[in-house]
């Protein structure tokens, strides 16, 4: 398939907004993560368990794991939002507004509705997080052992 200039055009800018969203929307949920838990470092969360990080299958290892698996899912309720756009409705690449006030998460009443409801599902996360005890043992699981259905 030969792609035409208008139609490689928009695949070109829709990577390379991704590509620079990407990284402030994630640092955004580890900002998230630092507000409910000072002192914590969010990257803890990644490749832990059978949930955490990309993508997620089989049961939950733990607490957090089921933090992470209840996130998977409200992010993938958050697409279905109404009013989201095409490419902007990806909980990855959205950036939001927040405020964080004495370990407490607020989403600003400012976001829209898609930035809301992924503004939401980090802020839940992050408190599901903080009141769930952290095992290193479920950090870089083999996930072909230790997460199947």
């Amino acid at each position: 398939m030969k792609l035409t200039a208008p139609p490689l055009l928009l695949l070109l800018s829709a990577c390379v907004v991704g590509g620079a969203l990407w990284p402030k929307a994630l640092w955004q949920f580890g900002k998230i993560i630092q507000c409910a838990q000072p002192g914590v470092n969010p990257l803890l969360y990644n490749d832990y368990g059978c949930w955490c990080g990309i993508g997620g299958k089989g049961t939950p290892r733990d607490e957090v794991d089921l933090c992470c698996k209840v996130h998977d899912k409200c992010y993938e309720t958050s697409r279905k939002t109404p009013g989201c756009t095409a490419i902007a409705d990806l909980p990855y690449v959205l950036v939001y507004n927040f405020t964080c006030s004495n370990k407490q998460v607020a989403c600003s009443a400012t976001n829209n509705k898609c930035q809301a409801a992924v503004c939401e599902c980090d802020r839940a996360a992050a408190h599901c997080f903080a009141r769930s005890p952290y095992n290193p043992e479920n950090k870089d699981l083999d996930l072909k052992v230790h997460c199947v259905n």
